[in-house]
């Protein structure tokens, strides 16, 4: 009787094993699909479309999530089947969906996009008005006078009650909103001569026998205050421009600075141009109206870049 008993609870006990192990077994992993890779051209969004099976019961869950690529998209509907994906920069991508089901079990399948430029040109203009980041370097008589000026961006060697002084000038345009990828199709830089100077011969926004002048990428970092005459950032002699000797009177500018603009902008490295005679002899000059020139506002610097 009592074998009878451990008998039976022994088959009892098999039964509910096989049973369990029965139960497991068929409790099969859903299947994700993805879909097939897309290619988009900005501005444009990408709409992936999944699907998800499950042999042994039903998908419950969708969840889209990126596995790679640039940090810049944004899926519209991360819990949906299917969804819109935006992009602001161009590159490949590979997203994730997983699926889940009724039982908890998940499934998982990729899909590549790859995100083209936008074709279309886009432009900035930058002319601030009181541009923090636009200095006058001054030596006079061997002292630093650089600080801020109401009126001028300079380059320039003359004399001032009976002392020797130079000026040279450094400057940077906000380029921050065009993206590190971008390529600069055009960038030109304005100078409009300073009409009534307040330095020089006061009269003669050009002057001199060697005013030539040289415009400079500047490569390393600097503030203001801090820089001065005598304690300068680092500049490219590589692509600096060489500017004309100028007849006395006045003498606009178009300068193309592209080759600095790109170094700039793709390398991340915006630390502006800085602006020099090319010889620092005695009486000569080149004066354009500054961003704090309350005479001429529609005169202030100006940088106009073409990028995609």
């Amino acid at each position: 009787m009592i074998q009878a008993r451990y008998a039976l609870a022994a088959l009892v006990l098999l039964l509910s094993v096989v049973s369990c192990k029965k139960d497991f077994e068929e409790n099969k992993v859903p299947v994700a699909e993805a879909g097939s890779p897309k290619s988009v051209t900005l501005p444009d969004s990408a709409v992936v479309i999944g699907a998800g099976s499950d042999a042994d019961g039903k998908v419950v869950a969708y969840l889209w999530s990126q596995v790679s690529g640039p940090s810049n998209s944004t899926i519209v509907n991360p819990g949906a089947i299917s969804t819109p994906i935006k992009f602001t920069v161009p590159g490949s991508y590979l997203f994730q969906l997983m699926v889940t089901d009724d039982n908890g079990a998940t499934g998982v399948d990729t899909v590549s996009v790859v995100v083209k430029p936008d074709p279309t040109p886009k432009t900035l203009t930058v002319q601030p008005t009181n541009n923090s980041s636009e200095v006058l370097l001054v030596s006079l008589n061997g002292a630093d006078q650089s600080g801020y000026t109401d009126r001028s961006v300079e380059a320039a060697a003359w004399t001032g009650g009976g002392n020797p002084y130079l000026t040279r000038t450094i400057l940077k345009f906000d380029l921050s909103s065009i993206p590190a990828s971008a390529t600069i199709k055009s960038a030109k830089l304005y100078l409009y001569s300073n009409q009534a100077p307040n330095t020089g011969n006061m009269t003669d926004a050009n002057y001199g026998s060697s005013n030539a002048m040289l415009i400079q990428q500047v490569t390393s970092s600097w503030t203001y205050p801090g820089i001065t005459y005598y304690n300068l950032p680092t500049v490219s002699t590589a692509n600096q421009i060489a500017i004309a000797q100028a007849p006395q009177g006045r003498l606009d500018l178009t300068v193309d600075v592209a080759s600095m603009v790109g170094s700039m902008v793709n390398n991340n490295a915006n630390y502006g141009f800085l602006l020099k005679l090319q010889s620092e002899v005695s009486l000569n000059s080149r004066i354009f109206v500054g961003s704090r020139n309350t005479t001429y506002p529609d005169k202030h610097p100006k940088l106009e870049v073409t990028y995609q």
